[in-house]
C-alpha cells in the first residue's frame, strides 16, 4: 500500500505574520507540524521565531527519517531536532515560555496497516467504508475556549498577545505537563501518543492542524460525516475558505472564544492505494 495525495492547502492566519504550520507527504509518510504561537520577540534562534524554526526543523527531520516503524521514525526525528536546536540558538533559555512548541501528527503505512503518532491538537481523521474515526483521539478545545471566556473573548485576538492573556499564555506554555512537540528530544518522546489502525485500499486520511480542524471541531460547520461529502464536492480550498468566513463574521472573538480571529489553516487529504 502507499498514500496518494489527492490535496493540501496551508493558509497563514494573518497575511502580515508567516504560516507556522508545516506538512508533507511521501508514498507512506504523511505529516504535519502547527508552530506554536511565540509568546516573545524572536531572539533565541537569532531573528527567526521559535514556532517557524520547530516547524522547519521538525518536517526536515521527518523528510529525512528511514525508519519503517512509527516510533523510530519519531524518536530519530526528536533527537534531530534537538540537536539542529543546540547548534543553532544563539543564547540560553532564560524561561520555560521561551522553548519552541508545537502540534504534530504523522501517519505512517505498514505492512498491516496504519501507525500513527502525535501530540497535541493536529488531528488526523480516516474514513474507511464509509464510516469516520479519528486516528489521534476525538480532538477536544474546550479548555482552551473556557481560558479565551475567562480572560475576556476578543482581547487576544484584536489586540495581539499582551497584559494578563501574555501572562496567561506563557504560564500555560510553561507547565512541566505541556503536551507539546519541543526542543528537548525525552521531553518530546514523553508526550507522544501513538496508535495502530487497519486500513484497505481506497480509505482517505484528512491531516490537519488545530485551525483546519476547527470547522468540524470548534464551528460545528461539519460532522465528521459530512466533512468528506463536503470535501469531494467542494474541495480544501473552499473548506478554507468557509472556514475563514465564519471567522470574519466573528471578528470579535464573541460567538466562538479564540484567541486570535484565524489560525493557520493546515490539511492534506491521502487515499490508501495498491
Amino acid at each position: 500500500m502507499y498514500f496518494e495525495t489527492l490535496q493540501t492547502i496551508s493558509l497563514n492566519g494573518n497575511s502580515n505574520k508567516p504560516n507556522d504550520d508545516r506538512c508533507e507527504s511521501t508514498s507512506r509518510l504523511a505529516w504535519i507540524i502547527d508552530g506554536a504561537t511565540d509568546m516573545g520577540p524572536p531572539g533565541l534562534l537569532g531573528s527567526q521565531g521559535g514556532a517557524a524554526w520547530l516547524s522547519t526543523a521538525a518536517s526536515s527531520a521527518f523528510t529525512t527519517s528511514l525508519s519503517s516503524d512509527i516510533h523510530g521514525t519519531c524518536n530519530s526525528v526528536f533527537e534531530a531536532i534537538e540537536k539542529q536546536f543546540e547548534q543553532q540558538k544563539t543564547k540560553d533559555v532564560a524561561a520555560a515560555w521561551e522553548v519552541p512548541k508545537a502540534a504534530f501528527s504523522a501517519a505512517q503505512l505498514t505492512n498491516d496497516g496504519l501507525s500513527v503518532a502525535w501530540a497535541a491538537d493536529s488531528p488526523i481523521l480516516l474514513m474507511s467504508e464509509g464510516e469516520t474515526q479519528w486516528c489521534t483521539g476525538e480532538p477536544d478545545t474546550s479548555s482552551e475556549a473556557s481560558d479565551a471566556l475567562a480572560l475576556g473573548a476578543g482581547v487576544g485576538a484584536v489586540a495581539g498577545f499582551s497584559g494578563a492573556v501574555l501572562n496567561n499564555r506563557r504560564a500555560h506554555r510553561a507547565r512541566e505537563d505541556h503536551v507539546a512537540l519541543s526542543s528537548n528530544a525525552k521531553s518530546s518522546a514523553s508526550v507522544t501518543s501513538y496508535a495502530h489502525h487497519s486500513v484497505s485500499i481506497g480509505d482517505e486520511l484528512l491531516l490537519m492542524s488545530d485551525g483546519f480542524a476547527s470547522l468540524v471541531r470548534d464551528y460545528e460547520k461539519y460532522s465528521t460525516r459530512e466533512l468528506w461529502g463536503a470535501l469531494r464536492s467542494k474541495g480544501l480550498a473552499t473548506l478554507a475558505q468557509e472556514i475563514r468566513d465564519i471567522e470574519q463574521e466573528d471578528a470579535e472573538c464573541l460567538r466562538f472564544p479564540r484567541f486570535r480571529v484565524s489560525d493557520d489553516a493546515t490539511a492534506v487529504w491521502l487515499r490508501v492505494a495498491g
